[in-house]
C-alpha cells in the first residue's frame, strides 16, 4: 500500500463490450456506404456524387480503430502520484493537487442498454472534464463505491479537502450546458441528415437533384449548428432544472 492510503490501481477492460456495441454502428455505416454506392455509383453519372463511398468506407475505418483501441488500450491508472488517463489515442496525467473532484455522472441519452451507463469524470480546478476509462458499470459491480473509496484514500495526499467552490462549481455548470446543448445539435443533424436522405434520394429518381453534398451534409451540418448555438444561450439565461443546483 502506498503512501496516503492510495495503493496503485488500475482499470482496465474486465468483460467484452456487449455485441450490440460493436454490430450496429458498423451496420449503420456500412448499410450507408451501400445505399450510397447505390445511388450515387452510377457510372453513367456526371460523377459528382462519387464523394459518398469514400466518405463512408473511411467512417467505417474509424469507426472500427476507435472501437479497437478503447477497448484493448484505453485504461485508468491510479498511484500515489495522481492520475493517468490512458485514452485511445493520448495520455493525460494529474497530481491529487491538480484534482478538483471525481463523479459519477449517468452516460448521455443515446448510449443503450447495451453500453455502462455510468462513468466517471475528473474535474479539474478549471471546471474541465475528463473522461476515467474503464471506471464505468460495465467494468466495476459499483462504480460509486470505488469512487468512494478511491476519494477517501487520496484525501491525505491533496492540498485541500474535497470541498464545493463556487468558481470552479460555475464552470463545470457552464460546461454542462454547453455539453447538453451541443448534444441535442447533434441530434439535430442526425435527424435532418435522414430527412434529406429521404428528400435527396426523391430527387434523384425524378431527375432534379443537383447538389447532393450541399442537401445531404451542409444542411444537416448547419442544422445542428444553428440548434447548439441556440440551446446554449437559452440554457445559459435558464439552465435546465437538472443543472440547477438544489437547495
Amino acid at each position: 500500500m502506498d503512501e496516503g492510503g492510495v495503493g496503485e490501481r488500475e482499470y482496465r477492460r474486465r468483460r467484452r463490450p456487449p455485441l450490440a456495441y460493436l454490430v450496429v454502428p458498423g451496420v449503420l455505416v456500412v448499410n450507408a456506404f451501400i445505399q450510397t454506392s447505390r445511388f450515387y455509383g452510377d457510372p453513367g453519372g456526371d460523377g459528382s456524387g462519387r464523394w459518398g463511398p469514400p466518405v463512408f468506407a473511411v467512417l467505417l475505418v474509424l469507426a472500427v480503430t476507435r472501437v479497437a483501441l478503447e477497448q484493448f488500450r484505453a485504461h485508468t491508472r491510479v498511484t500515489a502520484a495522481g492520475i493517468t488517463a490512458q485514452g485511445p489515442v493520448r495520455a493525460r496525467t494529474w497530481a491529487w493537487s491538480e484534482i478538483y473532484d471525481i463523479r459519477v455522472e449517468q452516460a448521455p441519452r443515446g448510449s443503450g442498454q447495451g453500453a455502462p451507463q455510468w462513468l466517471t469524470y475528473l474535474y479539474d480546478y478549471r471546471g474541465r472534464r475528463f473522461l476515467l476509462w474503464q471506471l464505468n458499470d460495465w467494468q466495476l459491480d459499483d462504480p460509486y463505491a470505488e469512487v468512494a473509496e478511491l476519494c477517501l484514500a487520496a484525501a491525505p495526499l491533496r492540498s485541500l479537502t474535497w470541498e464545493p467552490r463556487p468558481d470552479a462549481e460555475e464552470r463545470i455548470r457552464r460546461g454542462a450546458v454547453r455539453r447538453r446543448a451541443w448534444l441535442w445539435g447533434a441530434y439535430g443533424t442526425i435527424g435532418s441528415a435522414f430527412l434529406m436522405l429521404v428528400v435527396g434520394f426523391g430527387l434523384i429518381v425524378t431527375g432534379r437533384s443537383d447538389h447532393p453534398f450541399l442537401l445531404i451534409v451542409c444542411v444537416p451540418v448547419a442544422v445542428g449548428v444553428v440548434l447548439g448555438a441556440l440551446l446554449q444561450w437559452y440554457w445559459s439565461v435558464r439552465p435546465p432544472r437538472s443543472l440547477t443546483p438544489q437547495p
